[in-house]
């Protein structure tokens, strides 16, 4: 057993090697090196000679050889740490983060800032929204007869009737006035104006003139003869008249911001279009041409604009074609412009055209 203990290289080069020590630790002296090695091959073989030496049996060796072992790389680790390079490493990294949590607390702040307004406005359009209908309710469950008339609640007279609609009238009138819709009483009932505009820009008006005896009618209007206004009454107009003159006044805003397209089109980019501009009255189809140019030459493009959704002022389905001996990369260009006029209104689509032109025209 002990010589087996003894065959250990307890020399500081075995020791180096053993455990990847630099070649600063064997700048010991030579008479030193071999004195602790006679010291610690004695601690290692002859427990008595440790305990002689102020040790407990087993003490020294290799144990003592790893223990050293692990206080200089300790030492190392600091002494990296402590450096200039190290030092200036760990601020960098320490700025970085304090960045990142300055830009993350900042995005949550105002993440926050601003769920907080929407529910404030969410809560002021409920209460809104509630009065409106306290007031209505109460119009509603009112008494219908005037005073002198007394009636049966179950079996209103007529007069009441006509004085409860006229009464509802003028609440709706105040409901919609914010949303471009007025009006005013009749002999007869009601007539309705209609405003509309496109992306702020006032347009046209159009009238309604209802009777409201002995049930809602449409007595005269100056609606224009494409909008479905004959479907919108049948389908409305008795039972839901809110949602009648909303998805009247959705039709004719909608129908006004497709003309006020296609009449700037005309208007400002008469150069670019070749031809004349073909539409149909309710401007649910527009069909033109304009040129676009590719390494020096110019190409016609054939645009078909195809409004499937009456109540919307932006085309459902778009078709551009080129000549056959067109380039290739005019595909590319046809599908970009294709999705432009998709997503903005039709004269701004060729404004963005005649940017992007200019744009290339004066790059170096």
């Amino acid at each position: 057993m002990i010589s087996t203990i003894c065959l250990w290289d307890c020399s500081y080069v075995g020791l180096a090697r053993v455990l990847d020590l630099p070649s600063a630790l064997l700048s010991v002296p030579l008479q030193q090196q071999e004195e602790e090695e006679r010291s610690l091959r004695k601690s290692s073989c002859c427990p008595n000679f440790a305990t002689s030496q102020g040790m407990e049996p087993g003490q020294g060796g290799p144990t003592s050889a790893f223990l050293l072992a692990r206080e200089w790389r300790g030492m190392m680790e600091e002494r990296k740490a402590r450096s200039p390079d190290g030092v200036f490493a760990h601020l960098e990294m320490l700025e970085v983060q304090a960045h990142e949590a300055a830009v993350k607390q900042e995005e949550m702040e105002q993440q926050a800032e601003k769920l907080a307004r929407l529910k404030a406005r969410v809560q002021e359009l409920r209460l809104q929204r509630d009065k409106l209908r306290a007031k209505v309710d109460r119009q509603q469950n009112g008494q219908l007869g005037k005073e002198g008339v007394v009636s049966n609640p179950a079996q209103p007279t007529a007069q009441a009737v006509l004085e409860w609609k006229i009464k509802s009238v003028k609440a709706m009138l105040q409901v919609f006035y914010l949303t471009g819709i007025s009006g005013k009483l009749t002999k007869q009932g009601v007539c309705f104006c209609i405003s509309t505009a496109y992306e702020g820009t006032y347009l046209d008006s159009y009238y309604l003139d209802l009777v409201i005896q002995p049930e809602v009618q449409i007595h005269r209007h100056s609606i224009p003869i494409f909008i479905p206004l004959e479907q919108l009454a049948k389908k409305y107009l008795q039972t839901d008249f809110r949602r009648f003159l909303s998805v009247l006044s959705d039709h004719l805003n909608a129908y006004v911001g497709r003309r006020y397209q296609a009449d700037q089109l005309q208007e400002h980019f008469s150069d670019q279009i070749e031809g004349t501009l073909q539409r149909n009255s309710l401007c649910n189809l527009l069909v033109f041409n304009y040129n676009v140019s590719s390494e020096s030459k110019t190409f016609p493009f054939n645009v078909r604009l195809l409004y499937g959704d009456l109540c919307c002022s932006l085309p459902t389905k778009v078709v551009i074609s080129c000549a056959p001996d067109a380039p290739k990369s005019l595909a590319e260009t046809a599908a970009a412009h294709s999705d432009l006029f998709r997503r903005m209104a039709l004269h701004k689509a060729f404004r963005s055209f005649s940017s992007a032109k200019e744009s290339v025209a004066g790059a170096p």
